[in-house]
């Protein structure tokens, strides 16, 4: 059987959501004997932002590295992964463009090739992580059957629960004690970061032993500024909440990104709009219990009888360019309950974590994601489902 041919065309060697799923899935598709693989980098969204080595182990990085660029002729399938989405269809048989809508919509300007969802070619495949990233593409005017949802996936060799020894070892190394809520990513509005400072606030000042470690991304977003711009604006709470919290802006190996989710005790992300929410997947898939906003894109891969979800309201969120979209609004209070709930029952709290991990480790592994990946790239798989829940 001659291997299909498929190219990517992507961002590698940087630690931005899109290029880190892009990066992951391209070694996995590199293990698939009946695939040819072949990159084509594309600019970096912004011109500040540098490539960056050693996030991957040697071994990964150099197949990464050494990528073949694709030639001339035309593919079985060309799978985009960058931003702004550009819809142009590809010198391949199919096109496929990965795009996300974070606040249920898609803003004109995030668009390239095409005045509209409504306007690109019919035969283009959109790919988008969750269910509620779908229903935005589609309500930005995508067709349902060319909308199909593909899940994000975690490397189950870096990401996974350490015994309780190792796990006592590393918070050692780390100098951790008390009670480590954690949250990991960019620290942009969509995050939810003024409310979880707030709600740690309240944890704090009735448990003295609860500490908030914090990993932002200073090499591509404002997280530092982010931060201390939030803190700010707290009050008077900021000064406990200062000295309870650490926190890190590099960017680190996914291994020692690990480490953070596998010493910690529990994942807080109270967001308003994801596309799929990686981090809390990630933390899952290390053993810890999450705490995340109910009805959103986290609904895809968590369940209440593992995972805390956090009462929202929706509201519609004018976007600009005209669009409108949605966000979900965690209830303050409701946080503060979850959070408290896990500090004074550290028993449940591992509970959790345990059932947690094992629902990731058994359907979300970047091997299962590419198994749902690689049909609707070659044609094999049954058309997307119509259909999607207004805001």
């Amino acid at each position: 059987m001659i291997p299909a041919r498929l190219t990517v065309e992507s961002w590698r060697f940087l630690p931005h959501s899109y290029a880190i799923v892009n990066q992951f899935q391209c070694l996995e598709l590199l293990k698939r004997s009946d695939l040819s693989l072949s990159h084509r980098d594309l600019p970096f969204y912004n011109a500040s932002w540098q490539p960056m080595t050693g996030l991957f182990d040697e071994v990964s990085e150099a197949a990464l590295r050494t990528l073949p660029a694709p030639d001339a002729a035309p593919t079985d399938a060309t799978l985009r992964i960058a931003f702004p989405y550009d819809l142009t269809p590809a010198n391949s048989r199919r096109t496929a463009v990965f795009a996300t809508a974070e606040f249920g919509a898609i803003p004109p300007r995030f668009l390239l090739g095409a005045p509209s969802l409504a306007k690109c070619s019919p035969e283009l495949l959109l790919l988008t992580p969750s269910s509620w990233s779908r229903d935005g593409l589609l309500r930005g005017g995508a067709r349902p059957e060319q909308v199909a949802v593909v899940p994000h996936g975690f490397d189950p060799t870096i990401f996974h629960p350490l015994s309780p020894e190792e796990r006592d070892a590393l918070r050692a190394r780390l100098g951790w004690g008390g009670f480590v809520f954690l949250n990991v990513g960019s620290m942009t509005g969509n995050k939810g970061l003024p409310l979880l400072l707030e709600s740690f606030a309240a944890i704090a000042d009735r448990h003295p032993e609860v500490r908030l470690v914090l990993k932002g991304l200073d090499p591509i977003y404002r997280s530092e500024q982010l931060l201390r711009d939030a803190l700010q604006k707290l009050g008077p709470a900021a000064n406990l909440v200062a000295s309870r919290l650490s926190y890190n802006g590099e960017a680190l190996s996914f291994a020692a990104l690990a480490q953070l989710y596998q010493a910690a005790d529990a994942y807080v992300a109270p967001y308003s709009g994801e596309g799929f929410n990686l981090p809390a997947l990630e933390a899952l898939a290390c053993g810890l219990p999450l705490l995340c906003t109910d009805g959103g894109a986290t609904d895809d891969f968590t369940d209440p009888a593992f995972a805390l979800r956090i009462e929202s309201q929706l509201h519609e969120l004018p976007l600009e360019g005209g669009a409108v979209g949605c966000a979900r609004i965690p209830i303050p209070s409701h946080l503060v309950h979850l959070m408290e709930t896990l500090v004074e029952k550290p028993t449940r709290a591992t509970e959790l974590g345990q059932l947690g991990a094992a629902h990731a480790h058994a359907h979300f592994t970047w091997r299962q994601v590419v198994d749902q990946l690689l049909p609707l790239l070659t044609g094999t798989a049954p058309a997307p489902s119509s259909g999607y829940a207004n805001c």
